[in-house]
Order: structure tokens, then C-alpha cells, then sequence
């Protein structure tokens, strides 16, 4: 029976403008246990930023969390998929392209959710060391 994104996506994302700071986003990702957020202006996606995004990119270039942006530290040139596109196709975007996050569309722009790797390992073999990792509690 082939498995659509829809049916294993994380829908109604979170989002963020592009002009909200680091630190606003890094604190909504802890208050909410997220790993990534999405960037939107509007009703377009812009991109995506994830947990280590912020570091690698924001806090390790010794930029003010409060006045540096998340448009800086976004991935911008983003892979995504649609809700009815097969998680066949989701894997094969995910190891052609090396992410582990892909952002869900419709209309090839609006964002209705993220499929992660972790979703994939859960859905696939829910008893693999990947989907254990992905279904624990956070550290606290």
C-alpha cells in the first residue's frame, strides 16, 4: 500500500517572519520542543531554520541573539514536498539533497507541515535506534 507525506507530516507548522530575532526563535523551539521552524513572509515559505542552524550560523558568529535576524540563519534554498507526494519520494529528496528535514506545500509554496527523518524512521521501523531516539522525551 504505497504512504503519502500527508499521512505522517507534523502539520500546521510553526512559523516565524524573517525579522524575528534568534533568540525569540531559539526560545520558541525550547517552550515548544521543536527542532526546526519554518520562515515565512506572508503566505510564502521562505525557509527553514533548524536547532543547529541557529548555532552553526547565528551564535558562532558572536552575533547579539536579540539583533541578529533569522533570515540570516536560515536555509533558504529548500527541498520540499507536497502532502500527497509518496514517502518513497520524500527518502529519495532526503538522500539525494542530504537533509533531514523537508518543509510540506501546497500550490508549491504554502506550508501546511514537515516530514522529518525521524517520522520517516518511526513510520518505517518503529523499533530501529532512529525512530526509539525520535519517540523519547526530550532532555530536560
Amino acid at each position: 500500500m504505497t504512504q503519502y507525506v500527508r499521512d505522517i507530516m507534523t502539520g500546521h507548522p510553526v512559523t516565524v517572519e524573517p525579522l524575528t530575532s534568534v533568540r525569540a526563535v531559539a526560545r520558541l523551539m525550547r517552550d515548544q520542543d521543536l527542532g526546526a521552524v519554518l520562515v515565512t513572509e506572508g503566505d510564502r515559505l521562505r525557509g527553514l531554520v533548524s536547532d543547529r542552524d541557529l548555532v552553526v550560523r547565528a551564535l558562532a558568529e558572536d552575533g547579539d541573539p536579540d539583533d541578529t535576524t533569522v533570515a540570516g540563519a536560515c536555509s533558504e534554498d529548500l527541498v520540499t514536498v507536497g502532502p500527497d507526494d509518496t514517502l518513497d519520494d520524500a527518502v529519495r529528496l532526503m538522500r539525494e539533497h542530504s537533509v533531514r528535514r523537508l518543509p510540506v506545500v501546497e500550490d508549491g509554496r504554502h506550508p501546511v507541515g514537515i516530514v522529518s527523518l525521524g517520522d520517516m524512521a518511526m513510520e518505517r521501523d518503529e523499533r530501529s535506534a532512529l525512530a526509539d531516539i525520535s519517540a523519547a522525551r526530550p532532555n530536560q
